[in-house]
């Protein structure tokens, strides 16, 4: 998987080992299959491009980001995409969870 949003090869390789499933979803990836609502893709958790660092860098299903696009987090996880697919706060992998709680506190 190579990204074109000059994600650092380092910062890379740390997230591919961490993100195992969409960290959002929490679905298993399918690369292979050519279902692109399954494939992974690179997640920017606040949707600026000029922060890439890990704590910003996740990997998430091609549906969960298709639906996310450039909304908010907070926004995103009162949307109807994900109370159909029952992601909530309590359910979003530990790296968004984190950010979510920077969100709220600052």
């Amino acid at each position: 998987m190579s990204n074109r949003w000059g994600i650092p090869k380092e910062v890379e390789m740390i997230v591919l080992q961490r993100d195992l499933s969409c960290v959002y979803c929490g679905i298993s990836f399918t690369d292979k299959d050519g279902n692109r609502r399954t494939r992974r893709t690179w997640e920017h958790i606040i949707n600026d491009i000029r922060i890439n660092g890990i704590e910003n860098i996740a990997v998430c299903c091609g549906s969960c980001n298709a639906s996310k696009g450039n909304k908010k987090l907070e926004d995103w996880l009162k949307s109807k995409y994900c109370e159909t697919k029952r992601i909530t706060k309590e359910s979003i992998s530990d790296v968004v969870k984190k950010h979510l709680a920077e969100t709220t506190t600052a």
